[in-house]
């Protein structure tokens, strides 16, 4: 006999428009959030926003010393790993697999949330080994990081990447056991939302590092 799915509530601003947005407060001080819908201000999202503008100041540092360092008479682009086509697809589809659990939990479906959290984890672990064979197929054709300045940089940039992006991975295991078991759905949301925007964000600097690296 199949288990029962555990469905919860849908937190009250998904239902009625007018219902304050749980977290916050509304106009008449009671509770909830002036402009229902409106996500409420945790300690994680404040936290997820800080990271996410350091992370952005690190890496326009570093577009900055990669522009000058193009300008001079050496540079030449390296070869394009043939994988990075499929790390880039798989990563993108990644963060519509995270798409798909945020809606699970908004309806309050816990055990869609749940598959459609670890589904996200498989293609971001399957993104880092797509991004070590990458690097394993420069290694092959003779591209180290010594090699000229190109290559430097693609190894520079991509594991920078790659080790923000095992701290999302952890962040999403954290959200694979704590959002599944929250006592409503917007207590999951809680969980869920600031790990969804660290991922797109980081979805977001790798295609904005594929294009710098390969495209202009």
């Amino acid at each position: 006999m199949p288990a029962p799915t555990r469905t919860l509530e849908r937190p009250p601003s998904a239902r009625d428009p007018g219902t304050p947005a749980i977290g916050g407060r509304g106009p008449d001080g009671t509770g909830g959030d002036a402009l229902a819908g409106t996500p409420a201000t945790t300690p994680a999202r404040i936290a997820v926003w800080l990271l996410v503008g350091a992370i952005t100041v690190l890496f326009a540092a570093f577009t900055s010393t990669y522009l000058v360092r193009r300008g001079e008479a050496d540079w030449r682009v390296g070869p394009l790993p043939p994988v990075l086509w499929v790390t880039t697809g798989v990563l993108l589809g990644s963060s519509v697999a995270l798409e798909g659990a945020r809606r699970h939990a908004r309806r309050g479906e816990m055990a869609g949330l749940r598959t459609w959290l670890t589904v996200t984890t498989l293609l971001g672990l399957a993104f880092l080994a797509g991004q070590l064979l990458a690097w394993r197929q420069l290694v092959a054709a003779g591209v180290y990081l010594s090699s000229y300045p190109h290559s430097s940089f693609f190894y520079l940039l991509t594991g920078a990447h790659g080790l923000h992006l095992a701290g999302g991975i952890g962040a999403l295991l954290y959200a694979v056991r704590r959002a599944p078991a929250a006592a409503t759905a917007a207590a999951a949301l809680d969980v869920a939302d600031p790990v969804a925007a660290y991922w797109h964000f980081l979805t977001g600097l790798w295609i904005y590092l594929f294009v710098i690296l390969f495209a202009l």
